[in-house]
Parts: C-alpha cells; structure tokens; sequence
C-alpha cells in the first residue's frame, strides 16, 4: 500500500470506504498511468468494496485567451473534453485541491458504466459542469495543463 494511503478507521469512528483510504470524495488527483495519465480528475464515488474510484477527468483542456478574442473565438477555446473512468488506487496521485461539485457525484455512478448510451450522458452531464466551473473562474488550477 502507498504511503499517502492511510489505513484505519475515520476520525468520527465510523468505518467508511471514502474516510479508510484517507482521500476525500470530489477531490482533485493526478492519473498516473493509461491513456490519461499526468491528466486531472476529480473523485466522484467509491462505491466498490475494493481500492477503486470512479473519477472524472478532463481529457482535453481549454486553450489559452486573450483580450483581443472575439466571443465566438473565446467561446470554442473554452470547451473542456471530460472523460469518467474507474481507477485503481495505485494509478493516482492525490493533490491538496478538491472542487466543490456536489451534482458530480449523482453524474458519476457506477451505473454510467453499463452501457455506452449511460456513459455517453453522463460524459455531457460532467461536461456541462466543468464549462461552467471553467466559465465562472473558479478551479483555475484544476483547468490548466500539467507542465512536466
């Protein structure tokens, strides 16, 4: 088991899944290995028994904008490509930042992942959320590209 990874029960004694693995649900991590590795998610839900979370992610990041853009330019540089997988804890980096999306956990479930038609809404849906997290300016961090 990773060092960042505390084992045990929770301070409040309850022994749930989110509070023994020491990460905190809507918390922002980095993806380590895969097709989206050294790219940001969010942890949406830990609803299996073993050491797996279900997170969303931003697969395509907004581009840069300047003062002299049009808004139709600003408008097209400014979409967010999301993607929601389920991650082994081992394959992801845990950060100090966290998004405060409480719609985002109803989006992502375990039930997006039964057919293809569920994936692709919920894709729109987190979609939707991180445009207009984006939009308002807030999680600028969450939004940029990793420089390594």
């Amino acid at each position: 088991m990773p060092r960042f990874l505390k084992s045990g029960k929770a301070r409040d004694g309850s022994d749930g899944q989110e509070e023994r693995c020491g990460w905190m649900i809507l918390g922002v991590v980095v993806i380590l290995n895969g097709r989206y590795a050294g790219k940001k998610a969010v942890i949406g839900s830990k609803e299996r028994g073993y050491g797996h979370a279900i997170v969303a992610g931003v697969e395509r990041y907004p581009l840069k904008i300047t003062k002299n853009m049009g808004k139709k330019r600003v408008a097209k540089r400014s979409k967010v490509k999301p993607f929601i997988k389920i991650v082994n804890y081992n394959h992801v980096m845990p950060t100090r930042y966290g998004l405060e999306l409480e719609t985002l956990k109803s989006a992502v479930t375990l039930d997006s992942f039964k057919e293809p038609s569920q994936r692709e809404e919920a894709k729109k849906a987190i979609k939707k959320l991180f445009e207009e997290r984006y939009n308002s300016g807030k999680n600028k961090w969450f939004f940029t590209k990793l420089r390594f």
